[in-house]
């Protein structure tokens, strides 16, 4: 099996991994259980998140309605995220979500399909919908009337809420990450 390309962190990280000292010992505490949970040391997104812990702690009921407890199903929202890091080059976002996909069935050849884009073969019909949604959200930050003409065939009101959110929220995350070269969890 062939390595999975993936972006790269564009340079050193821009803050220094926090400390206990620098993120207070709640995130400290919270980001070594996340640690346990995912196999690993504290993730470096809480610790950058945590050096401004109001926000870290307002963030994380919004983001965990998106992933994992989102309407959406686990794979598709998935696929959406890996687009979003892929296409904005956010290697955290895109290492981080790698692993969460591979537990909900995304693989090898769907992660390349994701680094080629919405247009490459074997996407289902409703994938190839969600990651062109995904493409022309980001480039444009709207839809043009036929694409929300065919996702309202295929979503509901509220899903159709969820996906734009899911769209700009990882677009944000991505935006921060890239930003802060925040380095990667292995």
């Amino acid at each position: 099996m062939t390595a999975v390309p993936t972006p790269e962190v564009k340079g050193p990280p821009r803050l220094p991994r926090g400390t206990r000292r620098d993120v207070g010992w709640g995130v400290w505490g919270f980001a070594w259980l996340a640690g346990r949970v995912t196999g690993g040391a504290p993730p470096s997104i809480f610790l950058a998140l945590g050096r401004r812990p109001a926000l870290l702690w307002s963030w994380l009921p919004f983001a965990s309605r998106l992933m994992p407890r989102g309407r959406l199903p686990r794979r598709d929202t998935e696929l959406v995220i890996l687009r979003v890091a892929a296409v904005r080059g956010c290697a955290y976002e895109f290492d981080h979500h790698v692993r969460l996909g591979r537990r909900v069935g995304v693989g090898d050849d769907d992660i390349r399909r994701l680094l080629a884009g919405p247009s490459v073969g074997g996407w289902t019909p409703r994938e190839r919908l969600l990651l062109d949604v995904t493409d022309e959200l980001l480039d444009r930050r709207d839809l043009a009337d036929g694409t929300w003409t065919r996702l309202r065939s295929e979503l509901d009101d509220a899903e159709c809420v969820e996906l734009l959110l899911l769209v700009g929220h990882y677009d944000m995350l991505a935006a921060m990450l890239n930003t802060l070269r925040v380095p990667l969890d292995h």
